[in-house]
């Protein structure tokens, strides 16, 4: 049974995921937060599988409640929920390492495969949102791990492509005629390698070392840089 605490400040809202949680049989809402201060007291009581924070919320938005409880718990699963795709928290929380996204008039079978994914550690993001963090992140420049492919095996950097197209577990695997178990192992070492948190640290830095082109589409031979293993810039 996958827990799932919700997070948001309407009573309409929170009482329509719980119903569509429940429906799916394999899903128990164990807690509701009204605003995201009584979202962290429940995460640190509860700690659930995963949590639903709405952004915008009063007393503390989810934001700060994102920042809170993944700074005391790194290992929770946040998907955020939002009224607007283009709401300018959406970045900044998944920088926090928000697991994925969702807006509010998604179809409902996308709230019960984002909680599945999200329990599972696989996030779930629109190719669109995933693109605007990627192209984002890399106007920054900002630095989510360390640049260094030399220990990277040739599959994991075949999956590190993939995963920067936006390409679930699941998909990867068909993609490359493996299990699902071997993609998620391959996954997790290379994040580990990276000193990566999540998979959307690891989308940026597959395009910033030249794995996936401006198109979203994996580069069959990517750039190793010089003799130390390092891209160049």
């Amino acid at each position: 049974m996958i827990r799932v605490v919700v997070a948001d400040d309407q009573a309409l809202v929170r009482a329509g995921v719980r119903m569509l949680l429940e429906a799916a049989g394999e899903m128990e809402v164990c807690g509701e937060a009204v605003d995201g201060t009584q979202a962290v007291q429940h995460a640190e009581r509860l700690r659930p599988d995963v949590l639903l924070m709405d952004l915008r919320m009063p007393r503390m938005d989810g934001l700060e409640a994102t920042r809170r409880i993944l700074g005391a718990w790194p290992a929770a699963r946040i998907v955020i929920l939002t009224t607007f795709a283009e709401d300018e928290n959406i970045y900044a929380a998944l920088r926090a390492g928000a697991i994925g996204f969702l807006v509010k008039d998604d179809e409902p079978e996308r709230m019960v495969d984002a909680v599945r994914r999200a329990a599972a550690g696989e996030p779930l993001l629109a190719p669109s949102v995933l693109r605007r963090v990627v192209e984002r992140a890399l106007a920054a420049e900002e630095r989510v791990g360390p640049r260094v492919l030399a220990g990277l095996t040739d599959r994991e950097l075949d999956v590190l492509a993939l995963v920067g197209t936006g390409l679930s577990n699941a998909e990867i695997a068909d993609t490359l005629h493996v299990g699902v178990t071997t993609v998620k192992t391959h996954v997790s070492t290379a994040m580990d390698k990276l000193g990566l948190r999540n998979r959307i640290q690891a989308a940026v830095v597959a395009h910033r070392i030249g794995l996936v082109d401006a198109d979203f589409r994996p580069v069959r031979n990517p750039p190793r840089g010089g003799s130390g293993g390092q891209p160049a810039g």
